[in-house]
């Protein structure tokens, strides 16, 4: 297994509010673990964030030996870590109202398990084109599920960043969760909208597909987002399970 991640600012935030981690070693009962989290609020609480809720869930899912269900972990983990958020922006009014988004996902044999709360996303790319496995919790995302903009309008829509999900947001959290059966030919993206945002995903698609290293297609595609305007923080995660 190969993974590769990669942040950049972007061309016009002066801070970077989104963070990652990732280990393809066990981490806890967990056989390998992976996270792309973009924070919201102020200058300061944003970054914190992202930052806060990571390094929590790496720390609670290394604590928790009573439990060996992969789905039970990450659901108890971003629940536990919600609270935590939530008394720490009170410790400042800086951090009113901080909050962020999440991908969590482990990879056991052939099978993928996600967990995911915001517009961060999860995707599968192999020969048959891009998947996107994750779900938008955003206002856009909710118009176009129900027919009132087309994906082409959303994507310009004002109300894009308009998230209807975080970690920290409220006292309960709720997470998607997903399963995946995974291929041989089979990449696995985690990314924030700070790429998706700026990239349509047939060139993501094109760029992971492309015969170069796992380091060179993501920077790739944080320069590609770059070069689009890089309106905002890029992350950009590749994990190539059976490399």
């Amino acid at each position: 297994m190969k993974a590769y991640a990669v942040t950049d600012v972007g061309r016009t935030r002066d801070t970077n509010q989104d963070y990652f981690y990732y280990s393809s070693e066990p981490v806890g009962n967990l056989p390998n673990l992976y996270l792309v989290a973009d924070g919201m609020g102020g200058h300061k609480a944003g970054d914190l964030a992202s930052r806060f809720t990571i390094e929590n869930v790496v720390r609670l899912v290394e604590s928790y030996k009573d439990y060996r269900d992969p789905v039970t972990i990450l659901a108890k983990a971003i629940n536990e870590v919600n609270g935590m958020l939530i008394e720490k922006s009170k410790e400042s009014e800086d951090y009113e109202g901080m909050g962020t988004t999440l991908v969590a996902a482990t990879i056991d044999g052939d099978v993928l398990k996600v967990a995911n709360v915001g517009d961060s996303r999860l995707y599968i790319i192999g020969t048959d084109g891009i998947r996107q496995i994750t779900r938008d919790h955003s206002l856009v995302a909710e118009m176009v599920r129900i027919g009132e903009v087309g994906a082409k309008e959303a994507r310009e829509h004002p109300d894009k960043n308009i998230i209807t999900r975080a970690v920290g947001a409220g006292e309960e959290v709720e997470a998607d969760f997903f399963e995946v059966e995974l291929k041989k030919d089979d990449h696995i993206l985690i990314c924030t909208d700070g790429l998706t945002n700026m990239v349509e995903d047939e060139e993501i698609c094109s760029i992971i597909l492309r015969d170069a290293s796992i380091e060179e297609r993501a920077g790739l595609l944080v320069k590609t987002a770059n070069d689009n305007g890089g309106k905002d923080n890029i992350t950009v995660m590749i994990i190539e399970p059976f490399s």
